[in-house]
């Protein structure tokens, strides 16, 4: 946090006015941490610090317990000043922290913040720095690295399940894997998501809500332009070509592995479909279906000089007559 001599307003910062409710604070930092997010702003390191100072005063004006704290602080800054060296000697003022009274306390001798309202104001805060900014880059790597104390007050209080849509391809959701997530609230979340996710599907992420809430995220999966999947099994189309069809043998089919290797029968006909065992989709306990592959036999519309006569000799030859039984 700032120095005391370079205090600075968090609510002209978040542009709201200092009987803003929680609502309206909230709503004024969502537009702003959407309109200076680095992601938004590549490059740009004056988007990026004014994102760090967004997310610094919405961090301590969201909490009912740092905004009291904050609000007691600024009027002291103003009555006092944090410019001045020497002590303050505003009589009658008393402060619960460790017995010391105001007019004992020469705010100019405090780096930040959090060590001024623990001194003044009696606020003890976690002082494993360290590890509360190791948890903070592992949530969003463009929070304020300013920011390193996290505070206790009334956070079962505020505590609150929150919920978000993630949209996946087809590959990723039958893979799963690490995948980033961006809540609206400006954080950034690395999360191991399960293998064979499917539309409709909740995924419950522990003490990533508010204040230790959780985070619910709703699954949806883009449709494919190969792969329809019903249940666990799987449907596509694989075109042949007529000698393929009339003759038969193997030909390569696309499936979530990869291309696999498949036997088309003699005389196969459009339309008709052949399975592949175990190549479906897999259910909850990790148990594949079928993909079930519809042929299609795909005429060539341009052929070269020796196809179209080899094409000639063959209709002449042919006893196949698949118009013999029409009017019968």
């Amino acid at each position: 946090m700032q120095n005391l001599q370079n205090f600075r307003d968090y609510y002209e910062i978040l542009g709201v006015s200092k009987d803003a409710t929680n609502e309206e604070i909230k709503k004024s930092y969502r537009r702003l941490a959407r309109q200076y997010h680095p992601d938004l702003n590549p490059g740009n390191k004056a988007a990026e610090e004014k994102f760090k100072d967004v997310n610094e005063a919405y961090e301590v004006l969201s909490d009912p317990g740092k905004r009291a704290q904050y609000d007691q602080f600024s009027r002291f800054w103003k009555q006092n000043g944090f410019g001045a060296s020497k002590q303050s000697s505003r009589k009658g003022w008393n402060a619960p922290g460790n017995g010391r009274n105001a007019q004992d306390v020469n705010p100019a001798k405090y780096d930040n913040f959090d060590t001024f309202i623990d001194q003044v104001f009696g606020v003890k805060s976690k002082t494993n720095t360290s590890t509360s900014s190791t948890n903070r880059t592992k949530t969003d790597p463009f929070r304020s690295p300013r920011t390193k104390v996290s505070y206790t007050p009334n956070s079962r209080a505020n505590r609150r399940d929150i919920e978000a849509r993630l949209t996946l391809p087809l590959e990723k959701a039958y893979q799963g894997g690490l995948e980033r997530i961006r809540l609206e609230d400006g954080r950034s979340l690395e999360v191991n998501m399960p293998p064979a996710m499917v539309t409709g599907q909740t995924i419950r992420l522990r003490n990533q809500g508010i204040n230790g809430g959780d985070l619910y995220l709703k699954i949806t999966v883009q449709p494919h332009h190969l792969f329809k999947v019903e249940g666990t099994d799987i449907y596509t189309q694989v075109p042949i070509t007529p000698c393929e069809a009339v003759l038969g043998g193997q030909v390569e089919a696309p499936t979530l592995d990869g291309l696999v290797k498949m036997t088309i029968p003699p005389g196969v006909r459009s339309g008709q479909r052949l399975r592949l065992e175990g190549k479906g989709y897999p259910n909850d306990k990790g148990k594949r279906g079928n993909q079930l592959v519809e042929i299609q036999i795909i005429t060539p519309k341009n052929i070269t000089p020796e196809e179209r006569e080899l094409y000639e000799k063959l209709r002449k030859i042919e006893t196949f007559k698949p118009r013999a039984d029409l009017l019968k």
